[in-house]
Parts: C-alpha cells; structure tokens; sequence
C-alpha cells in the first residue's frame, strides 16, 4: 500500500456502441486473457438477447441490473486482543460498482449450459428483476453485516 499521496482514478474510454463507462468497466472486467474483442461481443450479443426478451432498452436494464446488485456495506475482519471480529464497513462507490459487476460476472459463467452471451443475458434479467445468484449474494452480505452489528464499535 503506497505511503504517498492518493493516486487518481484513471478514467475509462467509454464504449463504441453505448457511449457508456459502466459499460466499458464491464467488458473489462469480463475479459479473460487480453481477449477484449471477444468480451465485448459477448456482452453485446447478451443485451441484443435482453432488448428481445424485455422489449426495453438493453443499456437501462443493464444500469438498473448493476444498481440492484451493489451492496451498500460488507463485513472485514479486525483483529482487537487476541479475537477476530467481523466488522460491518460502508463500502466506498467505486468497490460497490466493482463488486456487482465481479458478482454478475461469476454468476453468469457458473450458470449451467448455454452460451456465455446467454447466460450473462439471463442473470442481468434475473439482477434487474432482483432476483438470481448475484442478487442473493448482496443479500447475503447485508444480512452478514446485520448479523455483526453488535461489533460496529470495533470500526477502523
């Protein structure tokens, strides 16, 4: 961990067809190996499929998806006498966005069967309808910080 000053946040170029950064944040995050081409064909093959089956703009269900699975606090282990305590802790904007889409993405390739663009398709219909894998992740971390409230007051 640097003992500097703060780094700044690198901006990301937005994406060809959507004009979006979250977007281009996703297909990042979605490649594997260096093969950006192939992410981001997935991804835009996935929200062709989600235009069809919804019948609404792929981009807003994708945005709403995303929101729907940001978790708002998560719990870290501190260390206080000899005891670990799992201590609730908000989570700053950008690890809630990182962490939505790292949960929709291994969502998506557990999911059985099928191609990747359809499988992604389906667990962003399921996040947008808050429901699916993803989504039960954020609630299980909500409820795990809400179990562990009573250790708040160990906060760093």
């Amino acid at each position: 961990m640097s003992r500097g000053l703060n780094v700044p946040r690198r901006s990301t170029a937005a994406d060809a067809v959507y004009n979006s950064e979250v977007v281009a944040r996703f297909i990042n995050r979605m490649m594997v190996d260096g093969k950006k081409s192939i992410s981001t064909g997935i991804l835009y093959r996935a929200m062709n499929k989600i235009e069809e089956k919804s019948g609404e703009k792929a981009l807003d269900v994708f945005t709403k998806a995303v929101e729907n699975v940001k978790p708002v606090v998560e719990v870290k282990s501190r260390r206080v006498g000899g005891a670990t305590y799992q201590v609730p802790v908000e989570i700053k904007e950008g690890r809630r966005e990182a962490l939505a889409m790292r949960w929709l993405i291994n969502a998506a390739r557990a999911r059985n069967g099928k191609t990747m663009a359809d499988k992604l398709a389906d667990e962003l219909m399921d996040a947008y309808n808050s429901t699916g894998a993803a989504f039960k992740k954020k609630e299980d971390t909500h409820r795990m910080a809400d179990a562990n409230k009573a250790f708040s007051h160990f906060r760093f």
